[in-house]
């Protein structure tokens, strides 16, 4: 039987992706007349918003991946297989995948989003994406063993390759990162490493538009700004890299940046799938849905989360590829599929706000007409993460570790993570 999965007298449901928007699906789906199969690369849900904080050695990875058959060990008629889909053959009602081939009744695409690279083969060879916890922990671990090459290195040599951070793209996880690189710079090297100059450490933003954050108001984009200057963040606005070579980095001004770490942090495409109706697939690679989330040109296909394009009078473009819309879009679509195509009124999004941190009582937010900033918008985004966060140890662990990280500036940064990929079975 291919993957293992036995036939049943429920409609079966196949879900590819357990990131927000598959996640919420099938735990909302569970237990309500479908046999469920739930198939995703890693046997985890990852909290995508905190990758960053993992780099930073601020939270481990098990608090913020959370195993998905302890989520799912009690529902009946549900299977989780870790499996990589490589095509789609709708009038089979089939997926060929790495571990076979599976027919469907329904099939929900919430594969995500994967970093975008513009087609430029040496941007993606030459950069560090943020995109899983197997990636948060590589960039942790190059952080630090360039920090323990360049506090051995000889008196005169130049250093600052090692330990100058390049981060290109000016969105949410670029300016959170900086931020964060910022602070470390200042609260964490000097106790952690004092036979190392701190102040040789340069950090780089650089973003194409005229300014941070660009999906948020123009308060809250100076502002930002404001916080990244203080915290000694050298900005590169209205500049795009033209190159990256040998730990050099060539700006569109002829500037270059010497570094050997160079995050890229600018932008997401959609992460498709072979099969899919060619008529569908629209900006970014996403998938166009109609309001019930249907793909265009397959009613027994539905898509969710960062991958579907639903275009409005209000988001021509689709609505923001952010978790609210994913968790929103599931929310509906386990209705309707429970109600069995019952709901008249299709999904519509519902704009909760952006949020952003920039270090220590530093935040924005937006929300409708209404910003903050400072100290009050640090507290809305602390328990805005925690709140979305899967289950009540995780959520504790991660309260826990801020309060601490808050009071003492101890992240334990000098603890080198030895996996490049995170096992298989995380603890609970």
């Amino acid at each position: 039987m291919p993957l293992n999965i036995p036939e049943s007298s429920d409609p079966r449901i196949v879900i590819v992706g357990a990131g927000f928007a598959g996640f919420c699906l099938a735990k909302k789906l569970s237990g309500k007349g479908f046999q469920i199969v739930l198939l995703d690369r890693n046997n985890y849900h990852q909290f995508q918003p905190l990758y960053y904080q993992v780099a930073m050695s601020g939270l481990e990875p098990s608090s913020i991946c959370f195993p998905l058959r302890r989520s799912f060990q009690n529902e009946k008629d549900f299977f989780v297989r870790v499996a990589e889909v490589s095509r789609i053959i709708p009038e089979q009602k089939q997926i060929e995948s790495s571990m076979g081939v599976i027919r469907y009744d329904i099939l929900v695409l919430a594969m995500g989003a994967k970093t975008n690279y513009y087609d430029n083969k040496n941007f993606e060879k030459n950069t560090i994406p943020l995109k899983s916890v197997a990636e948060s922990l590589f960039l942790r671990n190059c952080i630090l063993r360039d920090l323990e090459t360049a506090v051995m290195s000889f008196a005169g040599t130049d250093i600052s390759p090692l330990l100058d951070i390049v981060i290109v793209g000016g969105g949410p996880t670029g300016v959170e990162l900086a931020g964060a690189l910022a602070e470390m710079k200042l609260h964490i090297l000097p106790k952690d490493y004092p036979d190392l100059d701190s102040s040789q450490m340069n950090i780089h933003l650089v973003s194409s538009p005229d300014r941070l954050l660009a999906n948020m108001s123009a308060p809250s984009s100076e502002k930002a700004k404001q916080y990244l200057i203080h915290l000694g963040v050298h900005l590169h606005l209205s500049q795009r890299v033209q190159k990256i070579d040998d730990g050099l980095v060539y700006l569109q001004n002829g500037e270059i940046l010497k570094a050997n770490k160079v995050i890229w942090a600018a932008g997401v495409v959609a992460a498709t799938i072979p099969g899919i109706p060619s008529e569908s697939i629209t900006i970014g690679g996403r998938i166009e849905v109609n309001q019930f989330c249907q793909v265009v040109g397959d009613t027994n296909i539905y898509a969710i989360g960062d991958i579907a394009c639903l275009k409005t009078e209000d988001y021509p473009e689709g609505h923001p590829q952010v978790a609210p819309g994913a968790l929103q879009q599931a929310s509906w679509l386990a209705a309707h599929l429970i109600s069995k195509g019952s709901k008249a009124i299709g999904f519509k999004y519902f704009d909760k706000g952006n949020m952003a941190t920039v270090g220590r009582h530093k935040a924005v937010v937006d929300f409708r007409k209404y910003h903050f900033s400072g100290f009050v918008a640090w507290i809305m985004w602390l328990f805005v993460h925690i709140y979305y966060l899967i289950g009540v140890k995780n959520k504790l662990i991660v309260m826990l570790n801020w309060i601490w990280g808050y009071l003492f500036y101890d992240q334990e940064f000098g603890k080198e993570l030895k996996f490049a990929k995170i096992p298989m079975e995380l603890s609970p």
